[in-house]
């Protein structure tokens, strides 16, 4: 059964990728000439997200208020660049206001707050988010509504016992309108991920989920996810994203430290130019 009233259309994948470049370049010139920012996991999560709210999503940003909206948590704050991104170039946000990203004052935090519109959560401290899923699954159900609720969260967020804590908790309650987005891209704040985290994917099914494994990067093998992941079947879902730091800008995909890139200002110029080559 079909859990949405009206089911996407079929899936235009080339326009899809064009709306994730659209956003790798929003995020290349949100970061260009800041010197440094979180762009790498930015740049990996901009395929899920163009699919996200350009195919599956329920959304209306003239309602950002709207009850009945799917709800996107980003659980992991500091992705915020991409964040910021994709709801400019869903209408939520003008293009204008995305130079102030990171900036003193800016109401474009480099982790995010509820208080930016099209923003669900405060984001940012490691295992809140997919609790936080959780609790608005069970509340929309409770309000017979049939909105779903969408977590993206890290494989860093893994370390954090609330996070399993939640996991159990969206199976026990069966919430079949949450579906758990897991960006597995290998790296945390100091460096690789250390933490005996995997098999991500076996784990999560262990823990009552109903469990897809995909590259992250990949725009038809996402569509293809997210359209399993509508079924009502009394189980909650996951989509474990296999995701490169950097994706579309080999420069950055080739740096050993990609959590919180800096880049020169002499730079920015020759890393735009590159994802463009990479994407002609």
């Amino acid at each position: 059964m079909n859990l949405r009233n009206h089911p996407p259309a079929e899936p235009d994948i080339e326009a899809l990728k064009s709306r994730a470049l659209n956003l790798r370049r929003k995020m290349m010139n949100m970061a260009s000439g800041k010197g440094e920012g979180y762009i790498a996991q930015g740049l990996a999560i901009a395929d899920c997200l163009a699919a996200i709210y350009f195919h599956e999503l329920r959304h209306d940003s003239s309602r950002p208020d709207w009850p009945e909206r799917d709800r996107f948590l980003l659980s992991t704050g500091h992705y915020s660049i991409a964040m910021y991104a994709v709801l400019a170039e869903a209408g939520y946000l003008s293009d204008d206001e995305l130079p102030s990203y990171g900036l003193n004052g800016s109401a474009l935090p480099m982790s995010t707050f509820d208080e930016t519109v099209g923003v669900e959560i405060v984001g940012g401290s490691l295992g809140h988010g997919l609790g936080q899923a959780v609790g608005m699954a069970i509340g929309l159900r409770l309000d017979k509504s049939s909105a779903r609720v969408f977590c993206e969260f890290s494989d860093g967020e893994l370390d954090e016992g609330s996070t399993w804590e939640a996991a159990m908790g969206a199976a026990t309650f069966k919430c079949d309108n949450l579906v758990a987005l897991i960006d597995c891209n290998g790296i945390q704040a100091d460096g690789p991920v250390t933490v005996a985290i995997e098999p991500v994917a076996d784990k999560m099914t262990a823990f009552g989920f109903e469990t897809y494994e995909i590259n992250g990067n990949d725009m038809t093998a996402l569509v293809d996810a997210l359209g399993k992941c509508r079924e009502q079947n009394g189980k909650p879902k996951a989509i474990v994203l296999r995701t490169t730091p950097g994706h579309g800008v080999p420069t950055i995909m080739a740096r050993d430290r990609a959590h919180f890139v800096r880049v020169g200002n002499d730079e920015w110029d020759s890393l735009i130019e590159e994802l463009e080559r990479e994407n002609a």
